[in-house]
């Protein structure tokens, strides 16, 4: 199955060395995304929805501990293990009051790191496994994967005779497959997913609301509201001020 791991640390030679070790040893992480501060490892947490994440502490525009905040308050929680150079207790028991599964002090061998990540991403791999087995016995594997591919590419204009083309299906036998299986057509579900995370934006609270319709894959604000609306019943204007 798929996992994605986000590594957020803002020192350059730590960041893309670990991305470019785990690389070579390990086959577990469909994709490896790089944050180099707080702030962008909050906006790929909400954009790419990482399963594991590896988070520095101390980082510029907000700190590890602020990032797994605001994670929780997204209503967003990846598996964490923190890195830090502060061996500080406080540290650690904040982390793990946040969630943390581990802390390491740096500097670190990136060894251990994967022997950590390939136990966390086996953990997962099975948790998954468990929750398939219950509630997904019949899903069509053309519905998973298109389904994957919408939520990793949302922000993008895709299509469904992209996403078809990408599957070795026709468009029309896609279409099918996807109101058998989620109940609703392609758009309704893409917008459905670009909504989700637009309310993770919107409860962030930094944003304006044409940034996060961008953000998101509406080219259109008025449209982006209107879709809004229609999904969740009210303005995202009004979802902002409900959530704050």
């Amino acid at each position: 199955m798929s996992i994605k791991l986000l590594i957020a640390d803002d020192e350059d030679m730590i960041r893309t060395g670990l991305a470019k070790y785990l690389k070579l040893h390990t086959d577990r992480f469909d994709r490896i995304y790089e944050a180099e501060n707080g702030q962008e490892a909050i906006d790929m947490l909400i954009q790419y929805q990482p399963d594991i994440l590896i988070l520095d502490v101390q980082m510029p525009l907000k700190t590890g501990l602020d990032v797994m905040k605001e994670a929780l308050k997204a209503g967003l929680s990846p598996i964490t293990v923190i890195l830090s150079g502060y061996d500080e207790f406080k540290y650690a028991q904040e982390a793990l009051k946040f969630g943390a599964k581990d802390y390491f002090l740096k500097p670190m061998r990136a060894a251990d790191i994967l022997e950590c990540l390939n136990r966390l991403a086996d953990e997962y791999i099975g948790a998954d496994k468990a929750r398939s087995d219950r509630g997904r016995e019949n899903v069509n594997p053309f519905v998973k994967e298109a389904v994957d591919y919408i939520r990793e590419y949302y922000m993008q204009e895709i299509s469904l005779s992209e996403i078809a083309q990408k599957l070795g299906i026709s468009a029309s036998y896609l279409s099918t497959l996807l109101n058998q299986g989620l109940g609703c057509g392609f758009t309704d579900y893409l917008n459905q997913v670009r909504i989700e995370r637009a309310c993770c934006y919107l409860e962030q609270n930094y944003l304006k609301n044409y940034e996060i319709a961008y953000k998101v894959g509406f080219r259109d604000e008025k449209y982006f509201s209107k879709v809004f609306k229609k999904i969740k019943g009210i303005s995202p204007k009004d979802y902002r001020k409900k959530g704050m």
